[in-house]
């Protein structure tokens, strides 16, 4: 297959024969969907589903999170034609991948939404498919990690973020965007022990023993040794990695809810996510892409690249 086959390539979404290869499609047309995998509930077959979460409740700042599994999709049509550059590995050759689509669910019935998310995923993964989401405000990872945590007991968590979320809340019915990984160690879903957050960048009491790398240790390291250090302290255990795209400066994601400077650079992000290969990854996730503040499309972007980053983690250690 080549650039030529564009020609004879398109919507490929809905008309791809095959769950696994690369693509040729013309990037500027055609139906969106992520990576141009094909779209379809029945995962018989597939070894990963990815599915979007158009959610926003109450970020801090900006809304428009809603918005990020579109936007997310529609850049990840650059990506289709090339294995990843930096890996010697393409999850698109080898793994069979759906869009799964998004989670549907009543907007104007809030509460009832992490159990709407929680079953979502639950039926990804009771067919067997690894589940990787696209969201979303950043409350969406508690119900993913729940579900997870239903299957392989309490995760490690890798976190990638301007901001801890381990806030203080117990009542576990508030759906807060920075609260949701205090309940999730709180209720033993996270492991804190073996949990990591990088990028942190502003102020919380307490992170309930979660290990934080803050972004001026990133800054101040080599990427690759923060990799190591991370991978020192999730080992070998089940790890979920939620990427939060504001870990990422606002001059490389401008399209968050809550832009933070001295952040990390897109480049030590996709440093470190390589560097990673080898982690027991079950499951992971991109956040907080909000589209409308953001019309270059680069968070957009930045976005698709940390989706396909965690189909390279999940794969490595299942290759044959």
């Amino acid at each position: 297959m080549a650039l030529q086959d564009a020609r004879d390539q398109v919507d490929r979404a809905f008309t791809g024969g095959t769950a696994k290869g690369l693509d040729f499609e013309n990037a500027f047309g055609g139906a969106t969907s992520i990576f141009r995998r094909r779209y379809t509930k029945d995962l018989a077959g597939f070894d990963v589903a990815i599915t979007g979460i158009p959610f926003d409740q109450a970020v801090t700042h900006r809304p428009g999170a809603r918005f990020g599994p579109r936007a997310i999709r529609e850049a990840s049509a650059l990506q289709p034609f090339d294995p990843p550059y930096g890996w010697d590995y393409s999850p698109l050759e080898a793994l069979a991948i759906a869009d799964y689509g998004d989670l549907g669910f009543d907007y104007a019935q809030v509460a009832a939404f992490p159990d709407a998310l929680r079953a979502h995923v639950a039926g990804i993964l009771d067919q067997g498919a690894a589940c990787i989401a696209m969201g979303g405000d950043h409350y969406v990872s508690f119900p993913i990690l729940q579900a997870h945590a239903e299957r392989h007991g309490p995760l490690s968590l890798i976190q990638f973020d301007a901001h801890s979320d381990t806030w203080a809340d117990d009542n576990m019915s508030r759906i807060d965007h920075g609260t949701m990984f205090y309940k999730a160690v709180k209720t033993g879903v996270v492991d804190p022990e073996t949990s990591v957050q990088v990028g942190i960048r502003t102020v919380n009491p307490d992170t309930l023993g979660v290990t934080t790398i803050d972004a001026r240790s990133v800054h101040e390291a080599a990427p690759g040794d923060v990799a190591k250090r991370i991978q020192a302290i999730v080992g070998d255990r089940p790890t979920y990695l939620t990427f939060d795209i504001d870990a990422l400066d606002p001059a490389f994601a401008p399209g968050t809810g809550t832009p933070v400077w001295g952040g990390l650079s897109s480049g030590q992000a996709a440093a470190i996510l390589r560097d990673l290969a080898g982690i027991n990854l079950v499951g992971g996730d991109v956040v907080e892409v909000s589209p409308p503040y953001d019309t270059t499309g680069a968070t957009a972007i930045a976005g698709a690249h940390v989706v396909m980053e965690l189909l390279c983690l999940w794969g490595w250690t299942r290759r044959t």
